[in-house]
């Protein structure tokens, strides 16, 4: 019991940045990945694991690092014209993407019980920013922690249903890519969806608020003997966090492969869309399962979301920043989560598309996400930066690959 307690506690920004991937718009993606294709894309979840967890441990090495999220080290070695162009695209879609979420989520609610989807939208957003401006930093990371379990839905749902689970092994473990643009439109899509700019933003700057509640813990540039501990506990976080994340997202695929694709339905627009369609097929338990997870996984999102565009947007502009700090202390900061969620709301509540909202959003991240890698990689192999905690090769070469998968990703965005 007691080493399962150590465990546990090693757990924290990393599990909640891989949980908040699988936002409800991510699980419109991924249902859309196996209506589509069957099992035939679920290798993908395999082979991007290492990629994803690679970037978003040297994110979370910046923040741990440095003791200032990756905003804030953007602007102290780059053009301020540079750190405000990223900024501004990475709100541009965060706050699409918060409007796609929230309506998932109202949809979602109203199939569960009835009602007005877009008063539950109100009440969704409204309980984000109240619980992410009004609660302790302490109680607040731990109720994030708690919602990650609301992913377990999908495991639940995926050994529910009648599942092929050899055929599912062979799939993953052996690629099949077929050369046509529907392919490379699915994993464009993948892709995108589990490399996405606003994690990296989020886990580096958790890692600096830990580092800042926690006694006696400093940035470990200053405090180079606090750094075989740290590093162990962010790699083991965030490999961790990353393959919860991805194991997630391939059960998504695999319900979906199992029922919609099983029965000739091929086209899903939206997670809640799914949850309707998996209801004649699987039954009504697979269906409120699927339908209560993307209520839960937009609950973690949405503040994900909004807090990582107020932490870049107040790092780059030098605002008093952090989820830790009261609301008089940081109002710029906490006035962003409140606007970009209100924004997030508006876009719902107008009636906007929400699959050209995701689309745009998609294609903003494309291009913010890989010049943003490039930066970061400069910057952790620079002893100006890291002092002695440079990239080490191996994590060094993982973070390129990652980012050459991103740039072919979003090459085949634009020219497929």
């Amino acid at each position: 019991m007691r080493r399962l307690k150590a465990w546990l506690g090693l757990l924290g920004p990393g599990l909640i940045t891989g949980a908040a991937d699988d936002d409800p718009s991510g699980i419109a993606t991924y249902a859309q990945v196996g209506a589509q294709f069957a099992y035939g894309m679920t290798w993908v979840m395999l082979f991007s694991w290492p990629l994803m967890a690679g970037i978003q441990e040297i994110s979370a090495r910046i923040g741990r690092v440095t003791g200032r999220g990756i905003a804030g080290n953007i602007r102290a070695h780059y053009p301020a014209a540079l750190v405000r162009t990223v900024v501004g695209l990475l709100l541009i879609a965060n706050i699409a993407n918060l409007g796609a979420d929230l309506g998932a989520m109202g949809d979602a609610l109203k199939l569960l019980i009835g009602g007005p989807s877009r008063l539950y939208v109100v009440g969704f957003a409204l309980a984000c920013v109240l619980l992410e401006i009004f609660s302790r930093y302490s109680r607040y990371a731990a109720i994030l922690k708690w919602l990650t379990t609301a992913l377990l839905a999908y495991a639940a749902v995926a050994f529910v249903v009648k599942v092929p689970w050899t055929h599912v092994l062979v799939s993953t473990l052996i690629p099949h890519l077929s050369l046509n643009r529907d392919t490379a439109v699915a994993m464009v899509a993948l892709l995108g969806t589990t490399i996405s700019p606003y994690l990296f933003f989020w886990q580096a700057s958790q890692e600096v608020e830990d580092e800042q509640e926690r006694p006696g813990a400093r940035p470990l540039i200053d405090a180079p003997d606090q750094a075989p501990g740290e590093m162990h506990r962010i790699r083991f976080d965030t490999y961790f966090g990353m393959g919860f994340s991805n194991l997630i997202s391939l059960m998504i695929i695999v319900t979906t492969a199992a029922t919609l694709n099983a029965h000739g339905v091929t086209d899903i627009q939206t997670s809640a869309q799914a949850a309707e369609a998996l209801r004649p097929l699987a039954g009504d338990f697979s269906f409120a399962l699927f339908a209560a997870g993307i209520i839960g996984t937009g609950m973690l999102a949405v503040p994900v979301l909004a807090g990582s565009a107020a932490y870049a947007l107040a790092e780059s502009l030098g605002w008093p920043s952090g989820l830790a700090r009261a609301p008089k202390e940081a109002k710029s900061f906490y006035g962003t989560i409140a606007v970009a969620t209100l924004v997030g709301t508006g876009i719902d509540l107008i009636g906007l598309d929400p699959i050209k909202a995701l689309f745009w959003s998609a294609v903003i991240n494309g291009i913010v996400a890989v010049p943003l890698m490039v930066m970061m990689m400069v910057m952790t192999e620079r002893r100006d930066v890291m002092g002695a905690f440079v990239l080490p090769p191996a994590l060094s070469a993982l973070g390129w690959l990652s980012t050459l998968a991103m740039a072919a990703v979003v090459a085949a965005m634009v020219f497929v």
